[in-house]
């Protein structure tokens, strides 16, 4: 098959390797994704993000690293796998690597922080970070950072923006060539994005809060917005995103956000963003290897130059103009 998505968000590399001490590798492993299954699925580029666990999630896991050291732990896993798997894979900081890379027959890995945490407040490490090849940064993940407020149920807390740093970071990511992204921000981080990004900006693995009213998920003005800004919603494929009181992911319910998004925000806004390895719930389409079926059912109800938009051109023309 010819390679043709892009997958904005998955956690296989921090959640599902780094921590196995060498047991789980990205060539073969019962994850959501692994070498095998994205050369069967059909991926161009895969997004592969570095989760920093804090707060209750680090202490479940057993976490004594400072956020910093998290990220150093996980990148030394990255490159060991993507030096062990240079024959399929290749990184990738832009869209002239993910071309080139094509052209020789190797997928593309875009490495990307989830969660500005182990930033810190120093705005070297936005430095340190494009130099190390991260080209997305994830901003907040569910907690409060030295960028800004996460997504939050109290509707007083969702209003909080980003702080006077992570405007300052916005515009420093710009100048970088770093991916914004604004999946997991509060609603009014969101719309700080909005107004200082000069740069498409991105919501790597979310979805439609109207139709599911998840905080993580985007409403029709938000949604609206990013489109006219350039940007695109990487659809989450997590159950809890894509319909309320649902632990089972279906095809249809990703069509159905599909569909919703290109009406509110049009089919240029629409992204693929998984969050493979980084979600619990029961895949109908089981891993990777499903994309194509996605595609499939997409075609149902968009062209095909609109599928192709959707798996892997918006994302690239996003990336075009964003990344360097």
């Amino acid at each position: 098959m010819d390679m043709r998505f892009v997958d904005l968000h998955c956690d296989t590399i921090g959640e599902h390797i780094a921590r196995s001490t060498g047991a789980v590798t990205l060539r073969r492993n019962d994850g959501h994704i692994d070498i095998e299954k994205l050369q069967k699925g059909g991926a161009l580029a895969q997004f592969f993000a570095i989760f920093i666990p804090t707060h209750a999630e680090a202490e479940q896991a057993g976490l004594k690293l400072t956020p910093y050291e998290y990220f150093n732990f996980v990148f030394d896993a990255y490159q060991r796998e993507m030096k062990a798997n240079a024959d399929a894979i290749a990184p990738a900081m832009n869209y002239g690597d993910i071309m080139a890379n094509r052209g020789k027959g190797l997928i593309s890995s875009v490495l990307t922080i989830e969660d500005g945490v182990p930033i810190d407040g120093k705005m070297e490490r936005i430095d340190e970070f494009y130099q190390k090849g991260v080209r997305l940064i994830t901003l907040t993940w569910n907690y409060e950072n030295s960028l800004g407020f996460p997504n939050s149920r109290d509707s007083e807390k969702m209003q909080l923006g980003l702080k006077p740093f992570g405007i300052d970071a916005v515009r420093r990511m710009n100048e970088l060539g770093i991916l914004v992204d604004v999946s997991h921000l509060s609603d009014g981080g969101f719309y700080d994005v909005a107004k200082y990004s000069q740069k498409p900006f991105v919501a790597s693995h979310s979805c439609a809060r109207a139709l599911c009213s998840h905080p993580r998920c985007m409403t029709d003005d938000m949604l609206r917005l990013l489109g006219e800004k350039g940007g695109v919603c990487g659809i989450n494929f997590c159950a809890a995103f894509l319909r309320e009181d649902s632990n089972d992911t279906t095809i249809a319910d990703i069509v159905w956000h599909a569909r919703h998004i290109a009406q509110v925000a049009g089919v240029d806004a629409l992204a693929l963003g998984s969050d493979f390895d980084g979600i619990g719930s029961n895949l109908e389409f089981k891993d990777y290897t499903g994309m194509p079926r996605i595609a499939d059912a997409l075609g149902r109800h968009f062209t095909a130059a609109e599928v192709d938009k959707i798996c892997s051109g918006n994302a690239l023309r996003v990336i075009r103009e964003s990344m360097k």
